[in-house]
């Protein structure tokens, strides 16, 4: 990975106690963990709810969410034993987009120090400017002196020009508020933040396809993230607005039944694949309006799964597509992670190896330990993936707290000052 002067590990703000926070369309969930370093997070507290006031990663309801939030980081803070001041959360609405960009500035001849990495990342921000938006991520991908490319750290070389390919990624500054707002609300603080898929990447993907090009594809309730990562680090991510919830709406106009009937089907008898025992396998289906105990169908699985099928084949070629027209499928490789409560659909590996034309495996938190059995799945990935941003050293420049609250602000900009010249 790149490193970026000035900033070291994260070790929370109160005696190496960190606490992250996943907001996501179909649940919230909150670990607090103990870091003395990046490669010992040890979880001590974990808290989950199913999400309330949060459509396709957006939140649309503020006091529902914020009630849902405050349950699911009490529940944490009552396993763990402390109380949480601040936290590292994730960014999955705002419509998230990337570009990268190059930055120049003149160092006349003169050895190259952290000064001069941060002056160009500095310049970097200043230079991209959506309007509503505002930057999550500004990752360096390489570096290049006097026109010679392919530097990884040219920090104590010498030259005229530094150059710099940075990664941007940017979100609604809306969404953004809306969000900091809301934790805000239940008396916490916003120490980072990270899109959906990069923390999921950082959880579930190994060295080797962090270096050697991978896509991680989180699979939400409301959303489909994806993130692209070559030579260690985050190249592009992009978002698709479909997923499980989309499924499982599917499910409940297909064969009339409730959206609570529909989504136990999709986890109990669902697959993305299928099989020629499904005819054979009935399934009990709940009518809507009826007295599920008297009123209800008996249906193949096999109709079931071509009512899933569809919707998954959908994603996975917006997804194919998405990677096509960004030029982004080059650099990711051969290799697809899949996490997020999708991935843990029966023969969903399979349907997305066809569809994309990759090898795919499904991804599972394997960078922190003491995660309870609940919590070791694909779907928790991004929360996991949280906790690892939180304590490794940075690679990018990241919004905090006061930026994200209030975008734009006298207090942001004097805040954002300090964080990149000090």
């Amino acid at each position: 990975m790149t490193y970026i002067p000035g900033k070291k590990p994260k070790k929370g703000s109160h005696g190496g106690v960190i606490a992250a926070l996943d907001i996501g369309s179909s649940k919230i969930c909150c670990l607090i963990a103990r870091a003395e370093d990046p490669a010992a997070i040890k979880v001590i507290g974990f808290g989950h709810t199913s999400s309330q006031g949060v459509r396709a990663g957006t939140i649309v309801n503020m006091e529902d969410a914020e009630a849902a939030i405050a349950n699911a980081v009490h529940a944490a803070e009552q396993m763990a034993g402390v109380t949480a001041h601040d936290v590292f959360v994730n960014v999955s609405g705002g419509r998230p987009t990337s570009l990268t960009l190059g930055v120049e500035v003149a160092i006349l001849d003169q050895e190259v120090t952290d000064v001069d990495l941060r002056r160009a990342l500095a310049q970097g921000r200043a230079q991209y400017r959506i309007p509503e938006n505002e930057v999550i991520h500004a990752i360096p991908v390489s570096y290049s002196l006097d026109g010679n490319r392919g530097i990884r750290d040219p920090r104590g070389m010498f030259g005229d020009r530094l150059g710099v390919q940075l990664h941007m990624v940017t979100a609604g500054s809306g969404s953004l508020r809306n969000l900091a707002t809301c934790i805000g609300r239940c008396h916490l603080d916003i120490e980072g933040s990270a899109v959906s898929p990069y923390a999921s990447g950082l959880a579930s993907l190994v060295e080797d396809e962090l270096d050697l090009g991978c896509t991680c594809i989180d699979l939400g309730g409301g959303t489909t993230s994806l993130a692209v990562f070559s030579e260690g680090n985050l190249v592009f991510t992009d978002c698709v607005p479909v997923g499980g919830s989309h499924v499982t709406s599917d499910i409940a106009r297909g064969l009339a039944t409730p959206l609570g009937h529909a989504e136990r089907m999709k986890i109990l008898h669902g697959n993305a694949m299928s099989s020629s025992a499904d005819d054979r396998e009935m399934i009990t289906v709940p009518l809507v309006g009826e007295d599920e105990r008297t009123q209800t169908n008996l249906v193949p699985k096999s109709q079931l799964v071509r009512i899933i099928r569809p919707r998954l084949e959908e994603i996975f070629e917006l997804v194919r597509s998405r990677l096509e027209e960004s030029g982004a499928d080059a650099l990711s490789g051969r290799r697809v992670v899949l996490t997020g409560g999708g991935a843990q659909l029966p023969g969903i590996r399979e349907l997305a190896q066809q569809v994309l034309d990759k090898q795919v495996r499904i991804g599972r938190p394997s960078r922190v330990s003491g995660l309870p059995d609940a919590a070791s799945g694909p779907a928790f990935a991004t929360v996991a993936g949280l906790l690892t941003q939180a304590t490794r050293q940075h690679t990018e420049l990241t919004i905090s707290s006061p930026s994200v609250a209030v975008p734009g602000s006298l207090m942001g900009r004097v805040g954002m000052w300090l964080r990149e010249h000090l």
